[in-house]
């Protein structure tokens, strides 16, 4: 890839890993809940599941699972009901209910007890029930690919570089979350936050289900 190849993709790699969307919402879920740390290490989860669609690209199935759509439905109906599920889940938590909401410390310090590993399975179980993940890497992907060069090396270096901006969103997203929890400062507060982020998530799978392979 040439330097100019470069730096044109890596901005638009970074605006559309900082595009709102479900993994994101899971980014700005955990900084409210559990700290920008632990949002950032959830997204090694994200990150799992987006190099599995890149390897799928790199070896031409990713055209192929656009082309199914049985394939391609199923998909999107196994990522809509997961996000209806945390919809539901998040929707009816009390995780707040009684704590110091003022202080952001605080979720800091508790994530350490907390299961990092559930979160980052929630974060592999987002990206990989997106169809949208399928469109990014098998549709825009190889807009970049030079066919007079080795298609390994460039995917690995564009496929690297936006994983990496995937983290840095995360990064933005876990500490606008952590900002909004210092605005909750009530018991009641917490309560609407849940339904909210609830609500988004529910909504989230609804958007999912209007998605089209085209």
């Amino acid at each position: 890839m040439t330097l100019m190849d470069c730096v044109v993709f890596v901005p638009i790699a970074m605006l559309i890993a900082l595009t709102p969307g479900p993994n994101n919402f899971c980014a700005l879920n955990n900084g409210i809940r559990h700290g920008v740390g632990t949002a950032v290490i959830a997204t090694v989860g994200r990150a799992v599941s987006y190099a599995i669609f890149l390897t799928i690209s790199a070896v031409g199935l990713g055209a192929m699972l656009l082309a199914s759509e049985t394939a391609f439905t199923a998909l999107k109906w196994v990522g809509a009901l997961y996000l209806l599920y945390l919809g539901i889940r998040t929707w009816r938590s009390r995780e707040f209910s009684g704590l110091n909401l003022a202080e952001s410390s605080v979720a800091d310090a508790a994530a350490p007890n907390r299961s990092v590993t559930k979160l980052i399975l929630q974060e592999f179980l987002v990206g990989i029930s997106n169809p949208k993940a399928i469109l990014l890497f098998a549709a825009i992907f190889p807009q970049f690919i030079k066919p007079d060069l080795p298609p390994t090396d460039q995917f690995i270096y564009l496929g690297g570089t936006y994983l990496l901006a995937e983290f840095c969103a995360s990064v933005v997203y876990g500490l606008f979350g952590r900002q909004i929890r210092r605005l909750i400062k009530t018991p009641t507060g917490a309560r609407r936050l849940n339904k909210t982020t609830g609500a988004f998530f529910m909504g989230a799978g609804g958007v999912l289900l209007s998605t089209t392979q085209h």
